[in-house]
């Protein structure tokens, strides 16, 4: 039986991809709950230092939710009406809930990102997108809400008025206005996604992990304090990386005109 999420690692990469292409990727239950092993593992996992979130195919990274499965399941009685988060459902906690990851997630995104797919999109830290892209959150459309965070996260991430009038109609967005409003990174032709995707990942790893963790977090964290009150918080990663080998090793290999030999601890 054909997995629907590929997990690979290669040296301090993992690599999670949406293996559902002949339904555009749609996420089903079986998704889920493999998706929450693959992140479990790229949590726990030390040598992990940067995980790449994509799609099989080149039509889709995600359409979402696979409304087929829900409609059986919701006429089975199987399905009890939902509304914000996955608590209770398979694959709890998804990444679009999983608030204290620190490692970075750059999502490699490629034909359609509606629906889940924008949301998971929205919850990974780099965005880079082929120019042919196309964001949306068709929610309201179908009598539904985008209950996995594009509520919350659109409307935190774009201007206020911009996200209303997206998540109000349903209309969906070009990578170039996704790009023009900061949601995404990078916009290259399809071609040259996978060459741009290495080049972030690269960025990232020249960097010490520990370092790398200490900013996201004290980013994220800190982003709806007031400055004074942001600058008296304790973070737990940047406890870690203020006493890390590392924190002497950047420094040393400056010195000594040498790239770095990070250890991430």
């Amino acid at each position: 039986m054909t997995s629907e999420v590929i997990y690979e690692k290669t040296g301090h990469v993992a690599r999670i991809t949406l293996n559902r292409p002949s339904v555009l990727n749609a996420m089903n239950l079986a998704m889920h709950e493999q998706l929450a092993d693959a992140w479990d593992d790229f949590e726990q996992d030390s040598d992990m230092w940067v995980a790449v979130l994509s799609g099989a195919g080149d039509r889709s990274f995600s359409v979402g939710q696979d409304l087929k499965e829900l409609d059986q399941r919701t006429g089975e009685g199987l399905a009890a009406p939902s509304t914000f988060g996955s608590r209770g459902k398979p694959g709890w906690p998804r990444l679009t809930e999983r608030f204290h990851l620190s490692k970075p997630v750059v999502a490699r995104v490629n034909g359609y990102a509606l629906g889940g797919g924008f949301e998971l999109a929205l919850a990974c830290d780099v965005i880079v997108a082929a120019e042919h892209v196309e964001f949306g959150l068709p929610e309201a459309r179908l009598g539904l809400i985008a209950g996995a965070g594009g509520v919350f996260r659109l409307a935190r991430q774009a201007p206020l008025r911009v996200a209303l009038g997206h998540l109000m109609t349903g209309r969906r967005l070009s990578a170039a206005r996704a790009y023009e409003l900061g949601l995404v990174n990078s916009v290259v032709p399809a071609e040259e996604l996978d060459t741009c995707v290495d080049e972030w990942v690269e960025d990232i790893l020249r960097c010490a992990p520990l370092a790398v963790r200490a900013v996201k977090e004290a980013a994220l964290t800190s982003v709806d304090l007031p400055l004074e009150r942001a600058f008296a918080t304790r973070y737990p990663w940047e406890e870690r990386r203020m006493h890390s080998a590392d924190a002497k090793e950047g420094p040393r290999s400056f010195v000594e005109k040498r790239p770095p030999r990070w250890q991430g601890r």
